[in-house]
């Protein structure tokens, strides 16, 4: 698809973002390579969707600095938009829209060429085929999810940030939406925030443990369960 892949995909040095008084991220750093999933954990108000927002360059950071594929999210932000896709937590669907229309629409913001064809492959991608012809209303939590992917895949980024991608899933739609991501991960960057922890053995390479706006814990899923017996574990005990 012609994408230049960077070796480091997301690069955070020394963030931090305060909204008034009220610091919701203090002294950050975190690279993500090319090609790994990550799972973002901790309690509500951690600092989670706004480490999240600066990497989309939804928000600026107070101080240091944020790159996304090698551009500045302040100093190049059209540049570093374009490598990333997102599906925010309440997915902001067009639910009177067929599948097939409203995935055109998106791809004509991004000013994508062939955009029949891009459609046709995203589609293809997250396994909209049989729900394609219907309204976005018809479709189930589970395919909406998929048109939500699907939006956030159709410029081919580099980076994609997931916010709760799982959410209010049924259990078939969670093996089904986890297989899917994990597939993703495989070619991409991906971000995702979670707060179940099957959702991080089953789908992420990596854990970040936050709190209070800071970075307690980085580590491969694997070497973290085996040093506190589980993820669950870590959790309690590190952001409490």
């Amino acid at each position: 698809m012609g994408r230049k892949l960077w070796a480091m995909s997301i690069s955070i040095q020394n963030v931090s973002r305060y909204f008034g008084e009220q610091a919701a991220l203090m002294g950050v750093d975190l690279e993500v390579p090319a090609g790994q999933v990550l799972g973002l954990l901790g309690p509500n108000g951690a600092g989670k969707s706004t480490l999240m927002r600066l990497v989309t360059g939804y928000l600026p950071p107070s101080s240091g600095a944020v790159k996304v594929c090698g551009f500045d999210v302040v100093d190049s932000p059209l540049e570093a938009k374009r490598c990333v896709g997102y599906l925010p937590e309440h997915n902001p669907l067009h639910l009177e829209m067929y599948v097939r229309e409203y995935l055109e629409y998106v791809a004509g913001t991004h000013q994508l060429k062939n955009i029949r064809d891009q459609v046709h492959r995203v589609i293809q991608v997250v396994g909209l085929t049989p729900e394609a012809h219907k309204e976005i209303g018809q479709l189930s939590k589970g395919y909406r999810q998929r048109v939500g992917l699907a939006q956030a895949l159709i410029h081919d980024p580099q980076v994609l940030i997931l916010d709760e991608p799982t959410s209010g899933l049924d259990p078939n739609q969670l093996t089904d939406i986890r297989e899917l991501i994990r597939r993703i991960g495989e070619e991409r960057t991906v971000i995702l925030s979670t707060h179940v922890m099957q959702e991080v053995e089953a789908m992420c390479d990596r854990v970040v443990l936050i709190r209070k706006g800071e970075i307690v814990a980085d580590e491969s899923v694997k070497t973290l369960v085996q040093q506190t017996g589980g993820l669950e574990a870590a959790f309690k005990a590190l952001t409490v």
